[in-house]
């Protein structure tokens, strides 16, 4: 039984006629079914991304080189060549941390990725002082966190954070951008 679409719609019977014989070959199309694996993929670029920061880690950050800075009373470093005045800056919060990593119930080997990622996060967004909060806990992050720091190329200054940012659980950092003239604050 068919129903007279002429008379249920605002269409003219030209206009009906006319979608037909534009229509007029045209196929169904057969619907296609796919099941996709519940477990999602790791994706190569995030894959590959991981093994880059493990990678930088690894270069980077020893546990075999110890260096002579004091760990267990106030933090305090300062590259050779750059402003002897940097730390104090640090000290007194002159520079506020643009970023903030929290490294609170980690072990050393993830620290080291998570410190790798850090100071790659802040040359990507050309942010120059960035905060490390290792907390106090059994002491080993408090002490291993400044000689990583150390041994990276890029890491231009360091001292403990003021209270504002952590005090004695955490250390502000100064990063050496590129063209890091039009980025200092």
């Amino acid at each position: 039984m068919k129903k007279d679409i002429s008379s249920q719609s605002s269409l003219s019977n030209d206009d009906i006629d006319l979608f037909r014989q534009t229509i007029t070959g045209a196929k169904v199309f057969k619907q296609d079914t796919h099941r996709f694996d519940t477990k999602p993929k790791v994706s190569q670029a995030k894959q590959f991304a991981q093994q880059k920061k493990q990678a930088q880690s690894e270069f980077y950050f020893s546990d075999e080189y110890i260096p002579d800075i004091d760990t267990h009373g106030t933090v305090n470093y300062v590259k050779e060549g750059e402003d002897t005045f940097l730390p104090k800056q640090l000290r007194r919060g002159d520079f506020a941390p643009d970023l903030t990593l929290d490294l609170h119930g980690l072990n050393k080997e993830i620290a080291k990725d998570e410190l790798a990622g850090l100071i790659h996060e802040c040359k990507k967004r050309h942010y120059y002082c960035a905060c490390v909060v290792h907390g106090i806990g059994g002491g080993i992050l408090k002490h291993k966190i400044p000689q990583y720091l150390v041994q990276h190329p890029d890491v231009i200054a360091m001292h403990q954070a003021p209270l504002e940012y952590g005090g004695k659980g955490a250390v502000l950092i100064l990063i050496n951008l590129p063209q890091s003239d039009e980025f200092r604050r």
